[in-house]
């Protein structure tokens, strides 16, 4: 199996490295098109601002590729979120619009910004991302911008609001939280993805 990390140009790609090669799986970090093409899975990490992770992937050429990919694709806090339409951190900048959703900035009173540190996640529906993941595990999270619950929605959790941390349509998978930050746990899931 052939599997990819996409090169965003962001933070985090080692330790996302790190944690799938721990499970026992080679994987190669890449922006090259000729390369990714050759993919069975795909991540897309990400910590960093849509801008500079946008205007990577339309240097390599990567925005049609990404679109039209029809292997499992897992997108990752920021990742997931270029999967989206736009977002209030940068409204000028056009993403993956996969998911037809606004990514919005966190607004509760009295809660701090980032979201930083380990949270529960809920889900109703069983989803093969979350086979053999008891429902009060700890996910770890950092972030101040995430998406509204919508339709593509597969679990929930809150910091001041409710919000989108997991979503799914089609091949492509978003987590708001960072599976490989999360210990065993975290381990886990990504697992459960590379399995699908």
């Amino acid at each position: 199996m052939n599997i990819m990390i996409l090169d965003t140009g962001c933070a985090n790609l080692a330790s996302l490295k790190y944690s799938i090669k721990k499970l026992g799986f080679n994987v190669i970090i890449s922006s090259n098109i000729d390369e990714l093409s050759t993919s069975d899975k795909l991540f897309i990490p990400g910590v960093g601002t849509p801008m500079a992770a946008m205007q990577q992937i339309k240097l390599n050429n990567l925005y049609s590729f990404i679109k039209n990919y029809k292997k499992p694709v897992l997108g990752i806090c920021l990742g997931m979120q270029l999967l989206c339409r736009i977002s209030e951190e940068c409204l000028d900048v056009k993403m993956l619009n996969i998911f037809h959703i606004k990514v919005i900035r966190i607004k509760a009173k009295g809660i701090a910004l980032p979201h930083n540190g380990w949270n529960v996640i809920n889900w109703d529906n069983e989803n093969i991302l979350f086979k053999n993941i008891d429902r009060k595990e700890r996910f770890y999270f950092l972030h101040s911008y995430a998406l509204p619950i919508n339709k593509y929605t597969i679990c929930k959790s809150n910091y001041g609001i409710n919000f989108s941390a997991a979503i799914q349509k089609n091949n492509f998978f978003g987590v708001q939280f960072h599976p490989e930050k999360s210990g065993s746990i975290g381990s886990k899931l990504i697992k459960n993805f590379l399995e699908i």
